[in-house]
């Protein structure tokens, strides 16, 4: 498709990156620290790490996996950490070292732990204490598995804070469940050991895995992206060109809510806002609303990232309304649907229009913004980033014209390079020539903007977050009373879809509660069914397969 979208790019955005800029996110991490030394780059719960500080203690902690731990290069290391100071140091640590990130969600049950560190091979992980737990459940059917550095909450703040936050997290609010797991060893230790030893610098290129970054499928099993240095540096560096017009000479301070082990936050925060030198500020735990507008109050930020039921959420929170925008120039919306309703009244409140954006973890992930000085919602997903090809294509593979509705697909510098250790499933979506086929039903119009129709695949998004059918209703199959089973998402008010579950019970007396239970056993919060409906039977096709289409279709 011929690149409409570039007569319509912002002024001071090109159409072109320079990819060879950078050699891998080694070499942008350093040149922010030494540019930035001084400034303030990560906080979080009152303190705050310099970039000089960072690129301190990530050194160190490079060293030691370097040579206490013996680690070589492309050996993977899981991070499952919430939005802690320990989150950047310890990822950054990795890169350094020439080691490659698995970043694992900390809410994972012991069954989808179990998969992403198999899956991955990993030799190593970074775990908050309050979740090793989950781990402890598994550890001894994981022999890749062999370094545990386990930290606390209140680890990487000032001595005399650390200890009081990690003595009331346990002692007081109970959050850290029993566990025991022999030979764990402690990241604090593991910094200051880190402190005397070399770091070897190992060659490092566009070629080589930065990140296995698990998503979802059609067949519901969790699976890697591998995503190199050359398809992160490329975002960042799409990322970069599209935001420098709209930053001025003083520091940009992000709020950073999202989680930092989702693709979205990942590049958009934690990595592009460094690489300008911006300041991060961390955010725990979002869902405590009242706090999280409090920390609000503290800080005059520049740029907000989030989901819709983010800001829908801060925008019905009591004094959210009073807090000073006047600094706020970005505030960027992804990782499912904004809802018209919603920016509209962020803009009423704040001033500033909520800017939608559109990417996968397949792409690393931005693929389309909307230009960030927009007057206001227009439902479109914007314009494919600098460097950016995209195609709207029908069923067999033809191109589709101004308007017409078909599969988006994707080529360029950060599409991934496949799934790990999945070369059919690389193949369903990955064409020799490099076009990334995405699943999603769209149309772009006589200007470029693109708008997202449906979604081709059955994926279901809760609160931005993917949930595959198959996989809860394996889950639910589990139960003894369940003859058959079939998931769709529903609209919902607070997260854009819930899962919902139709059922052919095997047992007359199963009820919707200890279904829900039975799965809130083994998923993720956030994939734990909260409707169930029971039925006689299930629409089927001809060979017998479930039609989830027409479960959504209005009866």
């Amino acid at each position: 498709m011929e690149k409409i979208w570039l007569k319509h790019y912002p002024a001071g955005v090109p159409s072109d990156i320079d990819l060879d800029e950078f050699a891998s996110l080694r070499d942008i991490l350093e040149q922010s620290c030494r540019r930035y030394a001084p400034l303030p780059a990560y906080s979080n719960m009152g303190h705050t790490l310099r970039f000089a500080d960072l690129d301190a203690l990530s050194r160190d902690f490079a060293a030691y996996l370097q040579n206490t731990l013996g680690l070589t290069k492309g050996a993977r290391v899981a991070i499952m950490l919430p939005n802690l100071l320990q989150y950047p140091v310890t990822l950054f640590g990795v890169l350094r070292a020439g080691l490659t990130a698995v970043n694992v969600n900390p809410l994972y049950t012991p069954r989808e732990l179990e998969h992403q560190l198999s899956d991955s091979g990993a030799e190593a992980i970074v775990i908050l204490e309050n979740f090793a737990h989950t781990l402890a459940a598994v550890r001894e059917r994981l022999p890749a598995l062999r370094h545990i550095l386990v930290t606390r909450i209140g680890d990487l703040l000032p001595p005399l804070k650390g200890l009081l936050v990690n003595l009331v997290v346990k002692h007081v609010k109970k959050m850290v469940p029993a566990w025991y797991i022999p030979g764990t060893l402690d990241l604090r230790r593991a910094l200051a050991a880190g402190r005397s030893l070399a770091l070897r610098e190992v060659p490092l290129g566009h070629d080589d895995i930065a990140f296995l970054q698990y998503t979802g499928g059609t067949t519901g099993v969790a699976k890697g992206a591998i995503l190199t240095h050359g398809n992160i540096v490329a975002n960042l560096q799409q990322a970069s060109a599209w935001i420098k017009p709209y930053i001025g000479q003083t520091q940009e301070v992000v709020i950073t809510a999202l989680p930092l082990y989702h693709i979205f936050s990942l590049t958009a925060n934690c990595l592009a806002f460094l690489k300008v030198g911006g300041h991060n500020v961390l955010i725990t735990n979002p869902r405590d609303l009242p706090a999280f507008v409090k920390e609000l109050s503290k800080v005059r930020f520049t740029a907000i990232t989030g989901v819709n039921t983010l800001f829908n959420a801060l925008l019905n929170t009591p004094g959210f309304d009073k807090l000073d925008f006047s600094s706020l120039k970005i505030a960027l919306g992804g990782g499912m649907a904004l809802q018209r309703a919603v920016a509209e009244r962020w803009q009423a409140i704040t001033g500033v229009p909520l800017v939608e954006a559109y990417g996968l973890t397949e792409t690393s992930p931005a693929v389309c913004i909307n230009p960030l000085d927009i007057k206001e919602f227009s439902g479109s997903i914007g314009l494919p980033v600098p460097a950016t090809e995209i195609s709207i294509r029908d069923e067999a593979g033809r191109e589709l014209g101004i308007n017409e509705v078909g599969e988006l697909c994707v080529r360029g510098p950060q599409v991934m390079r496949g799934y790990w250790n999945r070369p059919e499933e690389t193949a369903q979506v990955l064409s020799p020539d490099g076009w990334l086929r995405t699943g999603d039903m769209a149309r772009i119009d006589e200007r470029g903007y693109v708008y997202l129709v449906d979604r081709k695949k059955d994926l279901i998004l809760v609160s931005g977050f993917n949930v595959y059918p198959n996989e809860v209703e394996a889950v639910a199959a589990l139960h003894p009373g369940v003859l058959e089973v079939a998931a769709i998402g529903v609209p919902d008010e607070k997260s854009g879809e819930a899962v919902k579950l139709y059922v052919v019970r095997k047992d007359p007396a199963l009820t919707a509660e200890a279904l829900i239970e039975h799965c809130r056993r083994h998923l993720t919060g956030y994939k734990v069914p909260k409707y169930v409906e029971f039925r006689a039977e299930l629409p089927k096709t001809n060979v017998g397969k479930i039609l989830r289409r027409a479960l959504r279709e209005p009866s």
